[in-house]
């Protein structure tokens, strides 16, 4: 098996890499089917005390014989939960998705097999004994692990690799929600670091094929049913006056997103701080999760946040719940029960308690809308749409994903277009708010930045200080041959001096002599090379002196120097490699 340190690898053929792309749907929509097969077992082991394997998630689950004894039940599911991933793969933990853009970005696409099997085991008791998670991020780091199994059996290329697991990512997604283009999008938005023919094929055919698989087993109705009915002119945006009240949901929606990745990341946090070990920090969470539902059971008749929360969702786009205030406690309860499963050691994604809060968020908003303006005759069920679009997008950055995967979970075409206006108000609030997103926030505290946007090849998310030319020494202007104008053209060099004049950076010379350069400009040694090469252009500077940690340049803050030939090196490596 190739090594994660192996950069360079065989480069398959076009037709070999969609071949491959084509098992890894096919074994992703398997997993999906297993994974969900093994979720229905434990939950209704757990919750209903019988066995089978048939669980509709979509309808509310009775009340349990077991009584107020069903909190024990996360309580058990979190303890063996924390076993194995301590044991087996520490990756395994939390929502899955972040892992696979560490992979991605900073490990080459090297997932560990080993967390394909520790990560379906782990979510399914997550879920199925109620932790407050979804099913789709398990599933997308089992459909990466499998992608990147396979690119390391075969000792593929790095690029390629990558784009297996991204397939791998895709095909998860699609086959858990019955969504291919929602998939597609999924892996172009947030898991491909280059976008092309080469890359984008491969995607296709894997989330096409893993949706296939999955309707095989699943059938062909969407996620969730939408009942047919007349929504009102007003509801579609035709009139300019009524642009303004998807826009302001969306500013809600935004402010609802940044305050689910605080909330999760503070909640995260507390609980690594606790001066506990990890199982009685789980009891905690766990506990308090499993007395939030049963209250919830006791006082308005469903347990609504365990599990995935599909019931509830449903319930709202069918007209079933549409109290105002009942609602708006069922965001708050989801949001801190989401959080709190996770903080606390639970395994499983965090799309579907994205769909569940905008469904309350939104239906919330609607019964809102009505009551304050009731000749507009306006439905909850509409805004519990946009809302599910918005949160997503708004909480994960992927505006795209999120409203193409609302009309294919629904097919209900009618609030396209104002999902793309609350869409896109979401992601600017809640970038204002939060700069990093609910997957990359995470990744954030380790200082592995993932790049906002993407790009056309890999070299870009290559980052200065895996580029550079390391710094030797420090010389004077007096040390050093006088010349009477800047170097007009730069050599290459495999070590720099820093040039010094009193206490002030004024270039930088070849070590072992040379002519001084001293038209630069300087960057951070975390800067990926796109920022470098755009720094420069803009500048007109040949050199770029990479900083330490730091912001202005010292004797000791110069760490190394980038030039184009640096530059021209690392693309001809990453993109022949």
């Amino acid at each position: 098996m190739a090594s994660i340190t192996n950069r360079s690898g065989r480069n398959a053929g076009l037709l070999v890499l969609c071949a491959l792309a084509l098992i890894v749907g096919i074994v992703t929509g398997l997993g999906a089917v297993a994974l969900r097969a093994l979720i229905a077992l434990i939950h209704n082991v757990s919750f209903l005390g019988h066995w089978s394997f048939f669980y509709d998630a979509n309808v509310h689950t009775p009340p349990s014989p077991w009584g107020p004894w069903i909190i024990l039940v996360p309580i058990i599911g979190g303890a063996i939960v924390v076993f194995l991933v301590r044991r087996f793969a520490p990756e395994a933990r939390g929502h899955g998705v972040p892992e696979v853009m560490d992979a991605i970005y900073y490990k080459q696409g090297m997932i560990r097999p080993v967390v394909v099997i520790i990560k379906s085991l782990a979510s399914a008791l997550s879920i199925g004994t109620g932790a407050s998670v979804g099913r789709e991020g398990p599933i997308i780091q089992i459909g990466s692990g499998i992608g990147s199994t396979l690119g390391q059996v075969l000792h593929l290329s790095r690029w390629q690799t990558i784009t297996l697991v991204a397939a791998g990512a895709g095909a998860g997604i699609a086959a858990t929600f019955n969504t291919p283009l929602g998939g597609v999008m999924f892996a172009v938005e947030l898991m491909l670091p280059e976008l092309s023919a080469r890359t984008f094929l491969p995607v296709v055919i894997a989330t096409g094929t893993a949706t296939y698989v999955g309707r095989i087993f699943f059938g062909m109705e969407p996620a969730f049913m939408v009942p047919v009915r007349g929504i009102p002119d007003l509801m579609f945006p035709l009139q300019l006056s009524f642009l303004p009240i998807y826009a302001f949901f969306g500013v809600l929606c935004g402010v609802a997103s940044a305050t689910f990745v605080h909330v999760l990341e503070g909640l995260e946090d507390l609980f690594d701080a606790m001066p506990v070990n990890a199982y009685v920090r789980n009891f905690i969470g766990m506990a308090s999760l499993g007395i939030l539902f049963y209250v919830l059971l006791l006082t308005v008749g469903n347990y609504h946040v365990e599990g995935v929360g599909y019931a509830t969702i449903q319930s709202i786009l069918t007209g079933q719940l549409s109290i105002g205030w009942l609602l708006a406690l069922l965001f708050v309860c989801k949001l801190l029960a989401t959080s709190v499963s996770l903080g606390s050691g639970a395994s499983g994604g965090i799309f579907s308690p994205s769909l569940f809060m905008g469904a309350t968020l939104g239906g919330g908003f609607g019964a809102l809308a009505n009551m304050l303006w009731p000749h507009l005759s306006i439905s909850p069920v509409p805004f519990a749409l946009i809302g599910m679009a918005a949160i997503v997008g708004g909480s994960t950055g992927a505006a795209m994903t999120a409203i193409l995967m609302i009309f294919e979970m629904t097919h209900d075409y009618s609030v396209t277009v104002p999902a793309i206006i609350s869409v896109a108000a979401a992601i600017g609030i809640r970038r204002l708010l939060s700069r990093e997103n609910i997957y990359t926030a995470k990744l954030a505290r380790r200082g592995h930045h993932i790049p906002a946007a993407s790009h056309s090849h890999l070299f870009m998310i290559r980052q200065a200080k895996d580029v550079m030319v390391p710094v030797g020494g420090t010389v004077t202007l007096d040390e050093i041959s006088k010349v009477s104008a800047p170097q007009a053209t730069v050599e290459a060099a495999s070590s720099y001096d820093v040039v010094m004049k009193g206490e002030r950076v004024v270039g930088v010379v070849p070590t072992g002599g040379g002519a001084p350069i001293t038209r630069f400009t300087v960057v951070r040694r975390d800067e990926f090379l796109q920022s470098v090469m755009q720094r420069m252009n803009r500048k007109n500077r040949k050199i770029a002196l990479v900083l330490g940690e730091r912001r202005r340049p010292s004797a000791t803050n110069v760490v190394g120097v980038i030039t184009p030939y640096e530059i021209a090196a690392t693309i001809m490596s990453d993109v022949t490699s």
